[in-house]
């Protein structure tokens, strides 16, 4: 079938994305030198750690110890850079979210009472990976419940996954922040998308009428395709591959605009008839589902089964550039030339 033209409104081609991406990585450099001149000196060694170690490749998103150094231990003044720091990393729509997300604690902590996991907004890690003074790879990561941002930098090139965004409550139902749902578009998309199906189409979607309890690549280091693949888009109509693209842009609005213009730009290039929606699970809100979407060289992947289908855990994996495998093998490849 004829590639179909595709939206991409959101994104609008107007800049050139590597010089826009060079200026990112620069934009980064500054603000990752501002939080190392704001946080204490006797801080450094747990903030600033081995690009090479295993640090930078432990990421998960449920309320474990982590590596790295706490909002909590920091003065509101210390703060300030790693704020700005989070602004770099994510897109307006995704520094939204991010905040929106880690407000939440304070919201499960009420409705926990203090049963479970210790609940604290201020719980929220940054870490370092290695130098960075231009010459060599370095990153830097986020994390917290229900957040993980991890980022490498190898010249003047941002790799942005493993990106996870997390919600509990999925949607807030009482008190006085009734109605908060950060993810609330992932999933009313997604279910748009599904609705639109024909019965055909829908047959090859729907994977399982059960979703999994999880998403499915956790926090793996690599992220493997997932199979059945669900229905393909080149198999869509108009106006469900416009649905599907408003359901990437969503994802894609998470993340700075120079990564988002280039994402976008591959699948201009030809690549959305070769994206996969599959579903799992119930169709309604409220009821345990699950949908991802699979194309060439990235997983989305989406689940909402616990605390009642209330409960929110989103991913978007490179299936070779995950901590920035793909530049760094390209860093050596070329490091190493005669």
């Amino acid at each position: 079938m004829p590639r179909r033209p595709l939206s991409g409104d959101r994104f609008a081609d107007n800049v050139k994305c590597g010089g826009a991406e060079s200026r990112l990585a620069s934009e980064m450099t500054v603000g990752i030198r501002s939080l190392r001149r704001a946080v204490p000196p006797e801080l450094h060694e747990r903030m600033l750690l081995s690009f090479e170690g295993e640090a930078r490749l432990n990421w998960h998103f449920v309320p474990i110890e982590r590596k790295g150094v706490s909002l909590k231990e920091l003065s509101s003044s210390q703060r300030e850079p790693a704020q700005a720091l989070l602004g770099l990393g994510l897109g307006a729509n995704g520094y939204e979210k991010a905040a929106t997300i880690i407000s939440l604690e304070e919201v499960l902590r009420r409705i926990e009472q203090g049963q479970g996991p210790v609940r604290d907004p201020e719980l929220y890690y940054f870490s370092v990976f290695g130098e960075p003074d231009g010459t060599k790879p370095w990153g830097w990561s986020c994390e917290g419940h229900h957040l993980s941002l991890n980022y490498t930098i190898v010249g003047g090139r941002v790799a942005n996954t493993p990106l996870f965004l997390g919600s509990n409550p999925g949607e807030v139902l009482h008190g006085p922040r009734k109605g908060v749902s950060p993810l609330a578009a992932e999933e009313r998309i997604a279910r748009e998308l599904l609705m639109s199906l024909d019965s055909s189409q829908r047959a090859q979607a729907v994977v399982s009428a059960s979703a999994p309890d999880d998403i499915l690549s956790g926090n793996s280091r690599k992220a493997a395709p997932l199979s059945p693949a669900g229905v393909s888009a080149g198999l869509l109509t108009g106006q469900q591959s416009a649905i599907l693209m408003r359901l990437i842009e969503e994802y894609l609005s998470n993340m700075p605009e120079a990564i988002a213009l280039r994402r976008m730009r591959n699948l201009r290039a030809g690549h959305f008839g070769e994206i996969y929606f599959a579903w799992a699970g119930a169709f309604e809100r409220f009821q345990p589902h699950y949908y991802r979407l699979q194309g060439p060289g990235f997983l989305v992947e989406y689940d909402n089964t616990q605390n009642n289908a209330n409960h929110v855990h989103t991913v978007w994996r490179d299936l070779d550039g995950d901590f920035g495998e793909d530049l760094l093998a390209r860093h050596h490849r070329e490091s190493h030339r005669p």
